[in-house]
């Protein structure tokens, strides 16, 4: 792996630019951030909160989960999110004008009836919707019950999609958009959805209703955090505790882990020529590193790379 830049306040959300750069959200810092090429750092725009998964929708925007922020502390060197801050501003789903670095605020709790507490990820359809997680918010002895949303980018829709779920983290779709990927950070549990038409869910019986399918679980004290389509359809999840991506096959299957040397590796994208650059963010210690991807990366739609 290949440093890229240091010194961000627990970055998350990275998105590849056409340009070299990469954007991502600096979710301590309560900011988006562009990372040039030469490891450079500008900020494009202040959110407060806590802006984290991120994504360019079909107007060229970067539409934004704001989590509403955490606690952290700093312990061996790394900083460490911990439960729902004295100032907690509210989930909601919020829209950044790369250009001018203009805010404007989606989706709040409680619009269309939906609960939002701690918005995580997302990511965009080919329908021009997005769906996304909401991870919810821990207190002392209780932690929110979420599930998983879908949101049209002109402001008209956004309804729950999936409930219940375990503090549901990363989303993504199969490179043939017909499968919703999402995993659980406690459960540490990665499932898929059959996609029946854009922001439905296809009913799939389950022992106790309707269900995904599980795909994997890893051993040991770990837990999952956002994730990434590679370009053979495999699901790479970023794993807090064993420190690296856990590459999942479409079929459950692990297909190989990627060591980092983070405890609190949180996310993964892919650019460059052919998609094969990988993009991984070392949020306890603040870093953005590369690295060469063999397989590539499926595109996203809306990001012209």
């Amino acid at each position: 792996m290949e440093l890229v830049t240091e010194g961000l306040r627990f970055p998350e959300g990275p998105v590849a630019m056409p340009d070299g750069s990469v954007v991502l959200v600096e979710i301590a810092a309560g900011c988006v951030t562009r990372v040039h090429p030469d490891g450079s750092q500008s900020v494009i725009a202040q959110l407060g909160g806590g802006p984290n998964g991120a994504a360019i929708g079909p107007d060229g925007k970067l539409y934004v989960c704001n989590n509403g922020g955490f606690h952290y502390i700093e312990r061996a060197g790394l900083l460490v999110p911990h439960g729902q801050p004295e100032d907690y501003s509210g989930g909601r789903i919020e829209r950044v004008d790369l250009d001018t670095g203009a805010v404007e605020t989606l989706y709040k709790d409680g619009d269309f009836g939906c609960t939002l507490r701690g918005p995580n990820d997302i990511v965009f359809d080919d329908a021009g919707g997005f769906w996304f997680t909401d991870h919810g918010k821990t207190r002392p002895r209780e932690r929110d019950v979420t599930g998983v949303f879908y949101a049209k980018a002109d402001g008209s829709l956004l309804k729950e999609a999936i409930f219940p779920m375990e503090n549901p983290n990363g989303i993504g779709l199969s490179p043939d958009g017909k499968k919703l990927y999402v995993a659980e950070t406690y459960t540490c549990k990665l499932w898929a959805y059959d996609i029946a038409a854009p922001g439905e869910i296809a009913f799939n019986q389950g022992l106790l209703g309707p269900s995904g399918t599980f795909l994997y679980s890893p051993p040991g004290y770990t837990f999952f955090d956002s994730l990434g389509v590679d370009g053979a359809g495999n699901v790479c999840v970023a794993t807090i505790g064993q420190s690296g991506i856990s590459v999942v096959s479409p079929e459950g299957a692990l297909v190989e882990f990627v060591a980092t040397d983070d405890p609190f590796t949180t996310n993964i994208c892919f650019g460059g020529p052919d998609l094969k650059t990988a993009w991984i963010t070392l949020s306890g210690t603040g870093r953005l590193v590369k690295m060469d991807w063999p397989r590539g990366g499926t595109k996203l739609n809306y990001l012209n790379i």
